[in-house]
């Protein structure tokens, strides 16, 4: 008999981004998203405008994934979804569709955590390309705009936070200052353009003295603020005539701030490969200060295969955008041959925004394990929104199927 190919459906929604992938027996075969442009001018997401841009964006979006993929709909094994941490508006809209969807195809339905996911991208294989995937365990930095850690892998399911953002996250603070300067949303296209003409030491900004391996970046944004402030009183078109130098200092400072923490953390696990994950991976000062610890270090460095595109746009390219990345990501780990064929017994969540469970995830490579025949089991995962006066909750139900 031959071996049936695996075909995931992706869908990604937590932000201001719609998304859709296929993946099939861990290639990537298509990507698309539907970006926002409403949110520019706020200067920031606006949850409410997003939700409803992903309820217009959402079936032309997967539509358009699946006809570029070469995929019917009836061939698809599972379909996967960013069940968090998201706006929960957005995040609904994904989850609602992916839960019909799967329901009236009668085939699983997988949560995604999304930054498991952001870590997970750096095993994702395109056609006719040979992968640099990284060898566990090793570090990974997630920075992006709402989150920013430090991350020890150890394994496909088995992720150790070593240090985090006590409060704002990188891209949030990038973000924040381009706003502060007028130039507009999103941050890190046009600080990243621009610094690449200025003087990354003409101004100086403080940095947090966090113990341990945590990060701060409020701090940096009010210290942005005010320093900008005393020299617009002096010059009223200071930050126009400034501008390259102001995005290049800021940029080294929070690169600085990122790769003094990374550092340590290689220094007390002794793990030198090392990755960076998220949206701020896009950043060539970042980029750069990767590639220079690998030259002086000695580090193997992991970096994404997407750069900010010329248009300043939010979408990435050639692997665009790095919230499905992510998603397919989660779906796709080479761990099948570790699970055990035995029968689950059903198990209640109740958070919706949660790390993805272990639980799903194995029943999902249960599934995959069919394919070597080592398994009699689908795993089915029924996912259902109800609304107590409590807030949203999210119950999963697990039924089982033997395969014929």
């Amino acid at each position: 008999m031959s071996k049936e190919k695996i075909t995931i459906l992706g869908i990604e929604s937590s932000c201001d981004d719609t998304s859709a992938a296929v993946v099939q027996d861990g290639i990537l075969l298509s990507n698309v998203t539907a970006s926002q442009a409403v949110h520019e001018a706020y200067g920031g997401v606006v949850p409410e405008l997003a939700s409803r841009a992903h309820e217009k964006n959402i079936v032309p979006t997967v539509d358009q994934a699946l006809k570029k993929a070469g995929v019917k709909l009836e061939e698809l094994s599972a379909i996967a979804v960013t069940l968090g941490p998201g706006l929960m508006g957005s995040l609904l809209v994904g989850v609602s569709f992916a839960k019909g969807l799967a329901i009236s195809l009668d085939i699983p339905l997988i949560e995604v955590n999304h930054l498991q996911g952001h870590i997970l991208a750096h095993f994702i294989k395109t056609p006719n390309e040979e992968a640099n995937i990284p060898e566990l365990p090793f570090i990974c930095l997630l920075v992006s705009g709402g989150n920013s850690q430090i991350v020890k892998v150890n394994s496909y399911n088995n992720m150790e936070i070593l240090g985090q953002t006590i409060d704002d996250a990188a891209g949030e603070a990038i973000d924040k200052c381009s706003k502060i300067m007028g130039l507009g949303y999103p941050g890190g296209p046009i600080i990243d353009k621009l610094a690449r003409k200025g003087n990354c030491k003409a101004f100086h900004f403080n940095k947090p003295n966090i113990p341990g391996l945590d990060y701060s970046f409020s701090g940096l944004k009010t210290s942005f603020l005010y320093e900008l402030r005393k020299y617009v009183k002096e010059d009223a078109d200071f930050v126009e005539h400034h501008k390259e130098d102001l995005a290049a200092s800021l940029e080294h400072t929070i690169v600085d701030i990122l790769m003094k923490k990374l550092e340590e953390a290689v220094k007390i696990t002794d793990i030198k490969r090392v990755a960076v994950a998220g949206g701020v991976s896009a950043n060539t000062g970042l980029r750069q200060a990767f590639q220079k610890e690998a030259e002086t270090k000695g580090w193997q460095v992991f970096i994404p295969k997407f750069c900010y595109t010329q248009c300043e746009a939010i979408a990435l390219t050639e692997f665009a955008p790095f919230s499905f990345i992510k998603l397919a990501a989660m779906v796709i780990v080479p761990a099948v041959s570790t699970i055990s064929s035995t029968r689950m017994t059903s198990f209640p969540f109740t958070s919706p925004i949660t790390c993805i469970s272990l639980t799903t995830f194995a029943h999902f490579l249960v599934l995959l394990q069919r394919t070597r025949g080592q398994s009699k089991y689908f795993a089915y995962t029924l996912a259902r929104f109800e609304p107590p006066t409590s807030g949203v909750a999210m119950h999963k139900f697990f039924k089982f199927k033997e395969e014929i």
